[in-house]
């Protein structure tokens, strides 16, 4: 497992913009593949995007495909969610993801990452 700690997070309008970072520790950043998942009160911890270990091919929750965008930089170890148009049902804490994987471009499954960050609470106001 690896190490993720997100930053970033914060009060914004409705409409408009964050970007969460996660970044980890140590040189194996680049044998992982990542996400951003995020939890509500009272609701279930939901996907929101991934990317594979080269950064070529992503995937995205519906929910909210076309206003967000994550993107990677494997010589800093880091991950980024970049969120625009916020509304304020994407209130929530924000959790970067992780999980080893033998394929560069291959982005996982929801349910195969392994290890967790603490998460950044991303609050949304009407």
């Amino acid at each position: 497992q690896v190490h993720l700690v997100e930053s970033g997070g914060g009060l914004v309008q409705a409409g408009g913009s964050l970007r969460l970072s996660c970044a980890t520790s140590g040189r194996t950043f680049s044998s992982y593949a990542m996400g951003w998942f995020r939890q509500a009160p009272g609701k279930e911890r939901e996907f929101v995007a991934g990317i594979s270990r080269n950064g070529d091919n992503a995937n995205y929750a519906d929910s909210m495909k076309g206003r967000v965008a994550i993107s990677r930089v494997n010589a800093k170890n880091t991950v980024y969610l970049q969120m625009n148009s916020l509304k304020p049902e994407d209130t929530a804490l924000y959790y970067c993801a992780a999980i080893r994987m033998l394929f560069e471009a291959a982005v996982p499954a929801r349910s195969e990452y392994d290890s967790w960050g603490q998460g950044t609470q991303v609050t949304v106001s009407s």
